[in-house]
């Protein structure tokens, strides 16, 4: 404890309260170490209102959520996904086109992001990016599933991600957050 010099935490109240917060307990034993709010966490906090704050890149994700929630938020269809991508990777295997070693062609799935940790919105977009055939795919069975209650969001979301600015943005925010994300982990 003698020996640290600097704390830094989010802005969660257990960490960083003036009165009861592990900073101000550290700081009671050793008034050397300074508290510092966390880079990162400002970094990803100060990308989160930039993105929201643009309408254009806000809509889209807004679309990404909209996809989590018609393809990935029930089993049955998150089965399915896997299913689609499975049988591509196989068949990508057999043509060539992947290569197969230890660590290679894992089994990936949709993260949720969420708005503290932009990293999360990070590896959303690459998911996307790697499963969007397959991901189409189940969209294009919900689609045509007359029994599906999610029909019609379906069919929308097959236009908004077969426009051009929908992949743009995707491409876009994925090199963005991408060389974010580099930095945060440095901070």
């Amino acid at each position: 404890m003698s020996s640290l010099r600097g704390q830094g935490y989010d802005e969660a109240a257990n960490m960083k309260g003036e009165f009861n917060g592990l900073q101000r307990l550290i700081q009671n034993e050793n008034s050397t170490a300074i508290y510092v709010h966390c880079f990162a966490h400002q970094l990803q906090l100060t990308l989160v209102v930039v993105a929201k704050d643009n309408k254009l890149i806000a809509a889209f994700f807004d679309s990404v959520s909209m996809v989590l929630n018609v393809v990935g938020g029930f089993c049955k269809r998150h089965d399915m996904l896997q299913n689609i991508q499975a049988a591509k990777v196989v068949d990508a295997l057999n043509s060539g086109e992947l290569e197969s070693e230890r660590g290679l062609n894992q089994k990936t799935s949709f993260k949720r992001p969420g708005d503290t940790c932009w990293g999360s919105h990070f590896d959303t977009l690459i998911n996307l990016i790697h499963m969007f055939s397959s991901m189409v795919g189940v969209l294009e069975i919900i689609s045509d599933d007359n029994m599906s209650e999610h029909k019609g969001s379906a069919t929308n979301l097959l236009c908004v991600l077969g426009d051009f600015d929908f992949a743009f943005k995707m491409h876009l925010m994925r090199d963005i957050l991408g060389i974010t994300n580099e930095l945060s982990k440095l901070l």
